[in-house]
């Protein structure tokens, strides 16, 4: 499998850093979070976006995804709002040649069907631009459909190949879903895995990878030629590690952890 990690686990790391980061400890890719106070994000003109590129070209480290925060379910947004901010993440992807923009539902605590129906419509309007960019949509598996089968709901209705959903292992199992339901439940949709560990539900404070309590080895153990869209071999399958440093100031920090995350990571696969 190819490998990548998260930017919110290095806040505010100047993109050479990263690149860097990336490249020592054996990653093929990073997930840039698209956030204003990164380094990355859609404010972000035409020089400074091909000065990314050439970062990351120098080093031969991919620009895997950008990390969005639009919330394709929340009734308290508009849908141009949401439009707009959706079409500013799949420009940046597109410039940068990232393969995936990320999205939340964020239907909040008691999501229904006018949420899902919401979040279909908005994805189903913005897949044909994402298909003109060459990018693709990928719901996360967070907050009001942190299932497998809840983020399938609205993906299926929406039935556009440009659509698809990013498994957060951690989310999917605070909801009482095995890996193999997800597995089951997403089929054609997957996108990629982020993976991460934690001490328990109720301390999800992030810890180095094999330290914590999510069953990481049954996640990654289950992909194969038959589970991934259309037979994708394991080794061309991204799995990117997303620790979560930025929400949890005193967690340890990432850049010391993230060799032996490789290692641990290669590991499970080959067991």
């Amino acid at each position: 499998m190819k490998l990548a990690f998260s930017t919110l686990g290095v806040p505010g790391m100047p993109v050479p850093d990263v690149v860097a980061l990336a490249a020592s400890a054996g990653y093929r890719g990073v997930e840039l979070r698209a956030h204003r106070e990164e380094p990355v994000h859609p404010g972000l003109g035409a020089a400074e976006r091909a000065a990314v590129v050439e970062e990351f070209a120098r080093a031969g480290v991919e620009i895997l995804a950008v990390a969005g925060y639009a919330r394709a379910a929340d009734l308290t947004v508009s849908d141009s709002a949401f439009d707009q901010e959706l079409d500013g993440l799949l420009r940046l992807a597109h410039d940068l040649g990232a393969r995936y923009v990320r999205v939340f539902p964020g239907a909040g605590d008691t999501p229904g069907p006018e949420a899902d129906a919401a979040a279909a419509r908005r994805l189903g309007l913005a897949a044909e631009t994402a298909g003109d960019l060459g990018v693709r949509i990928l719901l996360e598996t967070h907050d009001s459909h942190r299932t497998g089968r809840e983020a399938e709901r609205v993906v299926a209705a929406v039935g556009h190949p440009r659509v698809g959903v990013l498994w957060d292992v951690m989310h999917t199992w605070l909801g009482g879903e095995t890996p193999d339901a997800t597995r089951a439940a997403l089929g054609p949709y997957l996108g990629y895995v982020q993976v991460k560990d934690i001490a328990s539900r109720e301390d999800t404070t992030p810890l180095a990878l094999g330290a914590g309590v999510l069953p990481l080895a049954a996640c990654l153990g289950g992909l194969s030629p038959a589970t991934l869209p259309d037979g994708t071999p394991p080794e061309d399958f991204w799995v990117c590690w997303e620790y979560e440093k930025r929400w949890y100031a005193d967690a340890p920090p990432l850049p010391p952890l993230l060799a032996a995350g490789r290692e641990h990571l290669e590991a499970l696969r080959t067991a």
